[in-house]
């Protein structure tokens, strides 16, 4: 197991977004980090009330969007309009081509969220949009949110590419098994945890290769992404 813990990562502060960078991206650029298999991007952002990224376009690249707190308000180019809250997963397939913008409509409240890009396995396909929400999820449960082919309800994207996220209350348990020839990134959104015995807090990564399981122990109420790659 190897460890990327927050403090490593990139950072940009605008005044109106306060983003953390995982891999290289905008102007953040390190050789050592530019994805981790098919994982591209993992942005930490959080997006002063009233500001957001303004309409920019997207290709062939998988796009999900985890909504940690506040409000993010969404506009694309296939004629979508939502607004996400806490607990919502949105996925776009950039595919051929897609515009979007990203905004808070909030004045009050600052929204913290986690955008993620996962490079697609073929190129051009029609953009995609679908949502799915776990807000409802219990805390101690592993939802698998994307895979490929959209198993057990999951959004369908174009990669060999599991995304799990696991919510836990303090004290919580919860274990993911791993298939042989599998690789994690694992990266905690909100808490602390212990990870096979390893301490990690908000913002902090893991990557492992030839695992067979990995053992989640909340020390704090948390969030953790799962990302099982080929």
């Amino acid at each position: 197991m190897n460890l990327r813990r927050s403090s490593e990562r990139g950072h940009a502060n605008h005044g109106w977004l306060d983003s953390y960078h995982s891999f290289s991206f905008a102007d953040y650029d390190d050789p050592r980090w530019r994805g981790f298999r098919s994982l591209r991007v993992i942005n930490d952002d959080l997006v002063m009330p009233g500001k957001g990224f303004g309409m920019h376009p997207h290709r062939d690249m998988e796009i999900l969007t985890y909504v940690l707190s506040g409000s993010l308000e969404h506009r694309d180019s296939m004629g979508n309009q939502r607004v996400l809250l806490p607990g919502d997963v949105q996925y776009m397939a950039a595919g051929s081509g897609v515009r979007h913008s990203e905004f808070n409509p909030s004045t009050e409240e600052a929204v913290h969220f986690l955008q993620i890009w996962i490079e697609p396995e073929v190129k051009g396909v029609a953009p995609r949009y679908e949502e799915r929400s776990l807000a409802g999820a219990a805390a101690g449960s592993l939802s698998l949110v994307a895979s490929k082919g959209g198993r057990d309800g999951s959004v369908a994207i174009h990669q060999d590419a599991d995304l799990w996220i696991a919510k836990l209350g303090a004290g919580g348990e919860a274990t993911h098994k791993v298939p042989p020839g599998r690789h994690l990134w694992i990266q905690v959104a909100e808490g602390r945890l212990s990870l096979n015995g390893t301490e990690l807090g908000p913002g902090d990564a893991a990557w492992l290769e030839g695992a067979a399981r990995t053992k989640f122990s909340a020390i704090k109420p948390s969030q953790v992404l799962i990302f099982d790659l080929s």
